[in-house]
């Protein structure tokens, strides 16, 4: 099935059961991220910016997340995208090596605040663009040698999704489509993973793209075609679903890479009863880009997020990786600074052979009277294979959400999203009243 066709004929009846139930866990996750993404520079830069860059409009204006402000449509979709961003514990795809729900969810609150919308019509417009997404970064990380971000691929899934959302019919879907990975960021991930700031993963820019883009295509602007939307990647959709297969969700607040190295070195202290105090020296033999994460004494939250030294030692100090941990004060605490140090990173080719869809990583921990315990080559906890369960997914985001929100209201977001796709128009809209207005806790 083309592209298009897909996008403009998608319905809710078509979407299997398992695919809802990724939707549900991932709208849950993602709230709770962006709650606690609400309270840090970088969504109060991006809020404030996009305001001022892209402020309401009388012809079409939506509230920016968790802010309560208005913004054109462009504008909430960048700063709901920055906001979720700024914290590295969304969901993500680990074949496409990226995040498509922190750009896909902003733009479809931005939109779904400015219109009516059903669940159902939520959930079906969420499925094409998860679908999409992650086709299109699948092709481009076929076809291009540099490793862009997700913005890049974003903005394609995103397009789409508007030029459906707005009444396009499938010749400006494809249109849209194209428009979106023309303009979308072509970032290089490897830069921030090098140099950590709060450029991030792209999908600040990723998100606003593909909505303009969408409007753009409504009104003839021409873009077709989209080259990540054709080849070998498309020639099962509307059949299978990498939406179910690729998706993964983090237990940590971290780069995914940093991921197995975490799992492992807990899971050592646990088998092992050991202590951080008996521990000398770490060392994690993991795949290239990896090591490039680096991070032994990170001075601000982006280079917290792409580091995997400093939080491999956060779990052996505090056994947790959580809203603490995220804390300014922790950057200094010196049990941590003492392991982090002494952590010494091994670019491993083997597991980096083999880190093609998945992420592969072995530590060994080495005690002060001489003893060492090593762990067998591991990938992380919340993929496909090892997944965090439902309850795993509620307890991160009442962490997350409920010292921003309040217990009472983080419970009523819970409950919604449980089964999101069920409510009728102002049910939703209760939901997003909930998650675009400013916290008053």
């Amino acid at each position: 099935m083309l592209m298009q066709d897909f996008a403009a004929s998608l319905s809710f009846k078509a979407l299997p059961e398992d695919v809802l139930k990724v939707l549900r866990r991932s709208l849950l996750d993602s709230i709770g991220v962006a709650a606690i993404g609400s309270q840090t520079d970088m969504a109060r830069i991006g809020t404030k910016t996009a305001r001022t860059m892209f402020g309401a409009t009388s012809a079409s204006a939506a509230r920016c997340l968790f802010d309560g402000q208005l913004a054109s449509l462009a504008g909430a979709a960048m700063a709901g995208a920055m906001t979720i961003d700024s914290i590295d514990a969304h969901d993500g795809t680990s074949p496409c090596k990226g995040h498509a729900g922190s750009a896909i969810f902003p733009a479809l609150l931005a939109l779904a605040d400015e219109r009516s919308m059903t669940g159902q019509d939520f959930a079906t417009y969420l499925a094409l663009a998860y679908e999409i997404c992650y086709r299109a970064g699948l092709t481009q990380h076929d076809t291009c040698a540099d490793y862009h971000t997700s913005g890049a691929w974003t903005a394609v899934g995103v397009a789409a999704m508007t030029a459906r959302v707005i009444g396009c019919n499938p010749m400006q879907i494809r249109e849209a489509a194209g428009i979106g990975e023309y303009h979308g960021p072509r970032s290089q991930m490897m830069r921030c993973i090098d140099h950590p700031t709060m450029v991030r993963d792209g999908v600040g820019w990723g998100a606003p793209s593909g909505v303009m883009a969408g409007f753009l295509a409504l009104n003839g602007f021409t873009g077709a075609p989209a080259l990540t939307c054709e080849g070998p990647r498309w020639q099962d959709l509307g059949e299978t679903w990498k939406l179910v297969t690729d998706t993964h969700y983090k237990p940590y607040p971290c780069c995914r890479w940093a991921h197995p190295s975490i799992d492992a070195a807990a899971d050592l202290m646990a088998e092992h009863h050991i202590t951080h105090q008996q521990i000398s020296s770490v060392e994690i033999k993991t795949f290239h880009n990896a090591t490039r994460l680096a991070g032994h004494r990170p001075t601000t939250a982006d280079e917290f997020a792409y580091s995997i030294a400093f939080p491999v030692a956060c779990m052996i100090v505090r056994g947790q990786i959580g809203p603490a941990e995220l804390a300014p004060e922790t950057l200094n605490d010196p049990e941590i600074l003492r392991i982090s140090t002494a952590t010494h990173l091994i670019d491993d080719p083997h597991l980096t052979q083999i880190s093609e869809g998945k992420r592969w990583a072995q530590v060994s921990l080495r005690l002060r009277d001489g003893r060492m315990f090593k762990s067998s080559p591991r990938s992380p906890r919340g993929d496909v294979d090892m997944p965090l369960t439902d309850a795993e997914i509620a307890e991160k985001f009442h962490l997350f959400a409920d010292p921003i929100l309040g217990v009472k209201t983080a419970e009523t977001i819970e409950n919604l999203c449980t089964n999101f796709d069920q409510l009728d128009a102002p049910g939703l809209q209760s939901l997003l009243d909930l998650i675009l207005s400013k916290p008053r806790i």
